[in-house]
């Protein structure tokens, strides 16, 4: 997401560009259809059947996770198929941050605790979905129920965790100042090896101060910048 702190990269991703979303839902659009589901959201459940299961299934997959999975997209009431990842994206597998909304809720219920080489079919109620009003750009009429098969790849720390803040915070004083950040990004440039005017690291800096210092003291607190609370701090 923009504005939080850069990590290095996970090997063949393009995090650069920022992460690929599934579908490319709307939040918006996404959030509404579970506000009008209702109760309805509540009580409904996605329902899982897995394909393949590794038999060395580790790590598993949990909130603030950063995912890389291809993924096929199906209607249930017809079975026509509205998307494949393998079609777009020169056919990369999709890189996303699990549980956060950056993909329709029922996909964020759906992964949870899956491994790599893992395989599951899932169906997904239109309260998990895109609801009442579907999603004309996906393809995806009013109140569908939609399945998808998926294949993951890889588990990896995601941008928040743990092991990224205990990184940059150098003194061990669990906040993060503005010079060990500064110091992170110049790390971050130098490795990844691109031509960079000297503006851009102070703009980025800034960025991050005025998304995370919440309370305005100059510091990243541990609470601030683990905004997934996926990890404890």
């Amino acid at each position: 997401p923009a504005g939080t702190v850069p990590r290095r990269r996970p090997p063949g991703s393009d995090m650069g560009r920022g992460l690929s979303l599934l579908l490319l839902p709307l939040a918006l659009l996404a959030a509404r259809a579970q506000a009008e589901g209702g109760a309805a959201a509540a009580a409904a459940e996605v329902k899982i059947e897995v394909l393949h299961l590794p038999e060395v299934c580790s790590p598993k997959s949990k909130k603030g996770d950063l995912l890389n999975a291809h993924y096929d997209g199906f209607l249930a009431s017809d079975g026509s198929k509205f998307y494949c990842s393998r079609t777009q994206n020169e056919g990369h597998p999709k890189w996303f941050v699990l549980g956060v909304g950056q993909v329709i809720k029922g996909l964020d219920i759906a992964m949870m605790n899956m491994c790599p080489g893992e395989k599951r079919k899932v169906f997904i109620p239109p309260s998990l979905a895109y609801g009442q009003q579907g999603y004309a750009q996906g393809k995806i009429p009013p109140n569908a129920t939609l399945i998808f098969e998926i294949e993951l790849y890889a588990v990896n720390k995601g941008p928040r965790s743990v092991e990224a803040f205990n990184q940059i915070d150098k003194d061990g004083d669990k906040k993060l100042s503005e010079l060990e950040i500064s110091q992170y990004l110049k790390e971050e440039f130098a490795r990844d090896g691109k031509s960079r005017h000297p503006s851009v690291h102070d703009e980025i800096l800034a960025d991050i101060f005025k998304k995370n210092d919440h309370d305005g003291d100059g510091f990243i607190s541990a609470k601030e910048y683990n905004v997934y609370q996926h990890d404890e701090l």
